[in-house]
């Protein structure tokens, strides 16, 4: 079927709810977020109407650029740890029978019913001294005595991929179950290795899709709020959690909103990029 143009006004009409819908949750307030941004404090009130770049500035001190830094590093350290975990398991279960993948999607679509406080403190008892994991470690030998393994950067780090994963192989599934099974089939006659095949047919046949991923769950991980707080200390705080201290407990709303202004960008440019790399796939 071609597409054809639309002609008339009433063509454009079924966009009218969506755009409209666009332009009050997401317009309107992000240009009140970024009018807010460019406003001066005020140490008596709330802030004053203004327009300065102070709140932009404070990026370049040492401390919220560290905190900017390692939200950054953070949310790479997510995205990498998920693909390098979900791909190979995910191309795996696609060599599983249908009643196998139908279980272990189930499973995946039960874990994102969990809300991030639930995932946060399931993950702080585990990782507590009196009922963690390393309870288990004293009993088989390989500890002396139970440790708190938390609050850490290790932490962080596990509850947040952990909360990040079922997306990614939810994502990853379709590719792979749509790869052409005959690619592997002529790689193993010429006489590559299972894991070689995986690596020099599948990875470069998914290459687009990868970085899609990474980038999904790089926007993802950008905005944790809770686990950092939970399973880790506040030099582990994400730049979400700086956006909250600032607007609610210093009361200083036009750097929040200038923050917020920042990471919305960030996320915005990852996600048209996402979205280009989409198009180059379907293209290709």
């Amino acid at each position: 079927m071609r597409r054809e143009a639309p002609r008339t006004v009433a063509d454009y009409a079924p966009l009218a709810f969506p755009a409209l819908m666009l332009i009050v949750f997401f317009v309107v307030p992000f240009s009140i977020m970024i009018a807010v941004s460019f406003f001066k404090r005020n140490p008596a009130g709330f802030y004053t109407p203004d327009f300065v770049f102070d709140n932009y500035a404070r990026f370049l001190t040492p401390f919220f650029g560290g905190v900017l830094g390692f939200s950054l590093m953070l949310a790479i350290l997510v995205a990498i740890c998920c693909v390098v975990i979900a791909f190979p398991f995910t191309f795996l279960l696609t060599k599983c029978s249908r009643r196998v993948q139908t279980v272990w999607l189930v499973c995946l679509l039960s874990v994102l019913s969990l809300s991030e406080v639930i995932i946060g403190f399931s993950w702080s008892t585990l990782f507590s001294r009196t009922a963690g994991i390393t309870n288990l470690l004293v009993a088989i030998g390989l500890m002396s005595e139970p440790q708190a393994l938390l609050p850490s950067f290790g932490a962080v780090l596990t509850g947040m991929v952990y909360q990040a994963m079922p997306y990614t192989i939810l994502v990853l599934y379709p590719a792979l179950v749509r790869l052409d099974p005959t690619l592997l089939e002529a790689a193993r006659t010429l006489g590559a290795s299972p894991v070689r095949a995986f690596f020099n047919v599948v990875t470069p046949a998914l290459r687009n899709t990868l970085v899609a991923t990474l980038i999904m769950v790089f926007v993802f991980a950008l905005g944790s709020y809770l686990l950092p707080q939970i399973l880790g200390r506040p030099s582990h705080w994400t730049l979400s959690v700086l956006i909250t201290d600032q607007a609610i407990y210093q009361s200083n709303m036009p750097f929040a909103a200038a923050m917020a202004v920042f990471l919305v960008l960030i996320s915005l440019a990852l996600v048209g990029l996402t979205l280009l790399v989409g198009r180059k796939e379907s293209a290709a």
